[in-house]
């Protein structure tokens, strides 16, 4: 395919800075820009940005006027962690017959946490002959990079991750789907015991058995708060958060297999202090065990540029609803993002 891939960006927040700048750097045109925030709305999305030059596309916050002037490939949806909280941003797109691929921590594998939701977008994708599928850090460094390196060992009896980020870097709505600013009453009646709130780690772990091929057979998570006996300011909160309220959480979920292994993955996100860094320990028990880790990885960073490179692979695949564990693998793009499209 001669033709570059058109873009258009849904959710115009902290990670779309990066995300923009990562897409143009692989020859990929932004056709469109869809955000709901009064201060954003009619700027162009360059300037809005920070850049230090317009891009001559405007911040709309009507999507269907957006989808319906522009002939683009794929829109990229940044809004929110789960999928009942932006459904129509994401219904929208598939709607005008343009892929979708979202960095929603929920979208990695959703068939089990939002099951009406998904099987939703699975059919209104297949009737548009388009694709949705989710990425972001998890993608290859919580699912692929474990899943992977097991292919080394003759028998795996357990794979255990330990991963940390900073919500400070993510916007609102990931700093308050980890309890931050909650006092114990109100995490424990949102959070720790909310029924329908599954962690980053439980979809992870789901898509870790997904792509081994192993059946589920018990699933269980723990939801604990982190909280510290003296205040500390947040810039994503806008205010500090007061001694005894929870700065993030500590989320472990574990799976029991009907083939045997157990998949473990711990899940911290929260306001970090001076000095402390992000966190992808992993270690998988078995012949031989083996022990590996990203020292201090660049979350918010490796999360874009995951999400650009996962571009063509979407564009690639079947119509659907197509999870990470069934898409071709994701690489590293040496050329224009057009490049690597398969030829239709």
């Amino acid at each position: 395919m001669t033709k570059k891939i058109r873009m258009v960006q849904v959710g115009c927040g902290k990670m779309s800075k990066e995300i923009i700048k990562y897409a143009m750097a692989k020859d990929i045109e932004i056709v469109g820009a869809v955000d709901n925030r009064p201060e954003a709305i009619g700027q162009d999305l360059g300037l809005y940005l920070g850049y230090d030059q317009a891009l001559g596309v405007k911040i709309s916050n009507d999507p269907h006027e957006v989808f319906q002037n522009c002939d683009a490939d794929v829109a990229l949806v940044t809004i929110a962690s789960y999928i009942k909280d932006f459904m129509p941003s994401l219904e929208i797109p598939l709607t005008y017959g343009v892929n979708v691929l979202t960095i929603s921590e929920e979208a990695l594998y959703s068939w089990t946490t939002s099951v009406a939701e998904t099987n939703r977008l699975d059919k209104i994708a297949k009737a548009n002959n388009v694709t949705i599928s989710g990425t972001g850090m998890q993608d290859i460094y919580w699912v692929l990079f474990p899943t992977l390196l097991a292919a080394g060992m003759n028998d795996v009896q357990k794979i255990s991750g330990e991963v940390s980020y900073d919500v400070e870097h993510y916007g609102k709505a990931l700093a308050e789907a980890h309890g931050v600013g909650y006092d114990q009453v109100k995490f424990d009646k949102e959070i720790a015991n909310a029924t329908d709130l599954p962690s980053y780690s439980w979809m992870t772990a789901e898509a870790i058995c997904a792509k081994m091929g192993w059946t589920i057979k018990r699933i269980a998570q723990k939801n604990v708060p982190i909280v510290l006996d003296k205040d500390i300011p947040s810039k994503t909160m806008e205010r500090p958060i007061k001694a005894g309220e929870a700065i993030g959480m500590s989320a472990v979920a574990t799976i029991e297999t009907v083939q045997g292994p157990v998949v473990e993955v711990g899940c911290t996100g929260k306001v970090y202090q001076t000095g402390e860094g992000d966190l992808c320990t992993w270690s998988i028990e078995g012949t031989p065990s083996m022990q590996f880790e990203v020292t201090k990885p660049d979350t918010p960073k490796h999360t874009c540029a995951t999400l650009i490179n996962r571009i063509p692979t979407v564009i690639n695949s079947n119509a659907g609803y197509v999870t990470i564990d069934q898409l071709q693998p994701v690489e590293y793009m040496t050329y224009p993002a057009h490049l690597y499209l398969d030829k239709k």
